[in-house]
């Protein structure tokens, strides 16, 4: 090995970034992100919604007549589910659930409110278009026959149970969602590699898969693929029910509990 490449190596910091470092990180992050074209944004939200679809039509799949009881069941979900957070970041995509980091940006005045909004809007719609989109080309597609039919009850009740679930409960599960979500985002800030970016996702999604919290773009797919395959009584409402809620929550959990909090720590400079 050449002289330059030794000193190459030992020149390379191969340690994870520092929560400080990471604060910045994010919030250049965030300013790059709220600066892009809308169109770019837009397509990017279009593969987000799709992506995080893939992680849900693995999920329900994988769960179906397991046997292997709630825990290990939900643990085994979750790490699938996992491959959808995963596509967003490695492969790139935009995902609002995880763009509610761009918090930190606003609150750095890096950028204004209403480029914050226009992100936000953007995206949830592209998301909303790319699970819905995916949802049908699953249900067209015949794979929820697979199992004989087993994999389409396990959409079916998956989506009936999402549209059931009260609306300050729902509101909290996206709450403590999306802080996990972030967290497995702002983790994935301190990694130099594709492989360190991957385990620091896999282990917070896996958590708030099996502790059934709620994932605002994961329901985009999951409740109309499941009216889809033949619950039909789930309505708009029930879906708006649902959605509302999550979406709220999920907007507290990761701006508020993970985005402005490591602001004020790291990044607020207090008045002399």
């Amino acid at each position: 090995m050449s002289a330059q490449k030794i000193n190459n190596l030992k020149t390379t910091n191969l340690d994870a970034y520092t929560p400080a470092q990471i604060a910045t990180r994010v919030k250049n992050a965030g300013v790059g992100k709220a600066n892009l074209p809308a169109l770019q944004t837009f397509v990017l939200a279009i593969l987000g919604g799709a992506f995080i679809a893939f992680g849900a039509m693995f999920y329900t799949l994988v769960v179906t007549n397991t046997g292997m009881g709630l825990g290990p069941e939900r643990l085994l979900g979750g790490i699938v589910f996992s491959l959808g957070l995963i596509l967003v970041v490695i492969a790139g995509a935009e995902l609002f659930t995880g763009n509610n980091l761009i918090v930190m940006a606003w609150v750095e005045k890096r950028i204004s409110l209403y480029q914050l909004l226009i992100n936000w809007g953007l995206v949830f719609v592209g998301n909303l278009v790319g699970a819905i989109a995916t949802a049908l080309i699953v249900h067209f597609s015949g794979v929820l026959n697979l199992g004989d039919g087993a994999v389409t009850i396990t959409a079916q009740n998956i989506a009936v149970a999402k549209t059931q679930i009260p609306f300050t409960e729902a509101f909290f599960r996206g709450l403590l969602c999306n802080t996990l979500v972030c967290l497995a985002i702002w983790l994935c800030f301190a990694a130099h590699s594709v492989a360190g970016k991957i385990l620091a996702i896999i282990f917070p999604v896996s958590a708030f898969v099996a502790l059934g919290f709620e994932h605002s773009v994961a329901n985009m797919y999951f409740i109309p693929v499941g009216y889809m395959a033949g619950a039909t009584e789930i309505t708009i409402n029930g879906f708006l029910a649902n959605l509302v809620p999550v979406v709220l929550g999920n907007i507290m959990g990761g701006s508020f509990l993970v985005a402005s909090v490591y602001w004020m720590i790291y990044l607020w400079k207090k008045p002399e």
